[in-house]
């Protein structure tokens, strides 16, 4: 599934394409996504201005004076700005026509349905996206905020970490190398790490997803970037799908487990 990097490559690549530009029609070419989309989405978007293409978590908020469209990429969902007489194919749901000589599009193309679109109206914040915690790339998230929250938790420090009522973004990719790069256990419980070392794994975390983000994402499965290139920082994982293969650092084996049903790589040597 795409993570923070991905989506916030998403944003940029659409944002220079799509903001400022009216929208003129909105064909939908099934109800449904994930969810069913409102028909919000088809009466009240035509005609508006897009003022500003936004991302909160993993979600896209396209944002016109009417309300705002709430999009997930799911697993496999993808946004293109193309011609508009480019043929549709079997998996291109939604597209939303813009304003302009060139006749472009703005095309959501998802094949396992994972996604979805959604409405968000003026003054209101979609149920999806309350009780979401801080952007990991904000002054709100540090190691005192990670300190303070975990005290007395003993779920893992991964599974906290991951829990998008800490901190949104952080999924299984960027958890396990944001953990790597601090030496920290995932299996440790999250109230049993000092205040230093989760100074330490804030600024993993930060350093990590702004390296993923100017690097275009990570190259997982069905993920490209708006303008058809895939990411690279796969090539740069010192953890993730590493299981089992010399630790970077040390050159021990690294071990491997499910944690909360997610697949977990680590040193047991580097990491405690």
């Amino acid at each position: 599934m795409p993570e923070l990097p991905e989506v916030e490559t998403t944003r940029r690549g659409l944002a220079p394409h799509i903001e400022g530009r009216r929208i003129r029609s909105v064909t939908l070419r099934r109800p449904d996504l994930r969810w069913p989309i409102p028909p919000d989405i088809t009466q009240a978007l035509p005609g508006q201005r897009i003022d500003a293409v936004r991302r909160r978590a993993k979600y896209l908020l396209i944002d016109t004076a009417a309300g705002s469209a709430l999009l997930h990429l799911g697993m496999s969902g993808s946004l293109r700005v193309l011609p508009a007489a480019t043929p549709v194919t079997a998996h291109d749901h939604v597209d939303i026509t813009l304003d302009g000589a060139e006749g472009r599009v703005l095309r959501f193309n998802d094949p396992r349905r994972f996604g979805c679109l959604l409405w968000q109206p003026v003054g209101e914040i979609h149920p999806l996206l309350q009780g979401l915690g801080p952007e990991p790339l904000s002054d709100a998230f540090d190691g005192d905020y990670l300190f303070a929250l975990s005290r007395g938790r003993k779920a893992p420090v991964k599974t906290f970490l991951m829990d998008q009522a800490v901190v949104v973004g952080v999924g299984n990719i960027y958890a396990a190398e944001s953990l790597f790069r601090a030496g920290i256990s995932p299996l440790r419980a999250a109230g049993k790490v000092s205040r230093e070392r989760y100074v330490a794994l804030a600024g993993a975390v930060k350093e990590i997803l702004a390296c993923a983000i100017t690097r275009g994402g990570t190259t997982l499965r069905d993920f490209l970037s708006p303008d058809g290139a895939p990411g690279y920082f796969e090539q740069e994982l010192s953890a993730y799908g590493r299981g089992g293969e010399p630790c970077p650092r040390c050159g021990r084996p690294m071990k491997h487990a499910s944690i909360g049903q997610r697949a977990t790589v680590w040193c047991g040597h580097c990491q405690r």
